[in-house]
């Protein structure tokens, strides 16, 4: 599998493939593929990205993966601990006048029970906390892991997230209560009620945003070097 034949990049990395050569450029930009001690790397700075895109988005480990790329489990997992942090989300410091963000939380099923529980999907999951951008749509924000079973009012606390966007409005729907979230369907002593139309869309929209990582430009990373759990010694679970 190679970044040669541009049928693979969607479905791996969720980018279109001029997006994604506008990210590996960026990457090159900031040294990336600066050459280490060691021998040369087998793959291309491209076909590394395309392979950690794989690895955080699907549910094949490492063994799995390595083999369509021609390469040992131990250099993907090389390839893996290198690029991971370099993809990670930046956090965003500063925020518009009048930007209005919206929260919402997704189970993440992962395979390290250090940290995975379970939960109400059945599965061994991570709770992620996840903050879009109400107009953009597209992830400003992400919560540390935290156990599956940690409901949304806690968990988005505890991960980071609340105190992230801590200068701007947040809405969150009824599992956010007693946090710092605007909850719409709540009247708050001496507040109006928001229209419920609003609500129902807002509500909507992470779980879109989230569902858009698997097919178009707003892919961020989410995995090994972000506190992912981990299986056979490495992160991933998608």
């Amino acid at each position: 599998m190679r970044v040669s034949e541009e049928i693979w990049i969607e479905p791996f990395s969720g980018l279109r493939p001029r997006v994604f050569a506008r990210l590996v450029r960026e990457l090159e930009r900031e040294g990336a593929d600066a050459a280490g001690p060691g021998r040369p790397r087998n793959l291309s700075l491209a076909d590394r990205v395309l392979l950690v895109a794989a690895y955080w988005r699907t549910n094949l480990t490492m063994r799995q993966l390595a083999p369509l790329f021609g390469i040992s489990k131990s250099a993907a997992d090389r390839i893996i601990d290198d690029l991971g942090p370099k993809l990670a989300l930046r956090p965003r410091r500063r925020f518009a006048p009048g930007t209005v963000l919206i929260v919402d939380g997704t189970l993440v099923p992962a395979r390290d029970r250090a940290i995975a529980v379970s939960s109400k999907n059945y599965r061994y999951s991570t709770n992620h906390q996840v903050v879009i951008d109400a107009d953009t749509q597209l992830v400003v924000a992400l919560g540390t892991p935290l156990p599956g079973n940690r409901n949304d009012c806690k968990a988005f606390g505890e991960s980071g997230a609340e105190h992230a966007c801590r200068n701007v409005d947040v809405i969150g729907d009824g599992g956010y209560i007693a946090t710092s979230a605007i909850i719409p369907h709540r009247r708050r002593p001496g507040e109006a009620l928001v229209s419920g139309g609003f609500v129902m869309c807002g509500s909507a929209r992470p779980s879109d945003a989230l569902a858009r990582l698997s097919v178009d430009e707003t892919w961020t990373g989410i995995g090994p070097g972000l506190g992912l759990p981990n299986d056979t010694g490495r992160p991933g679970s998608a």
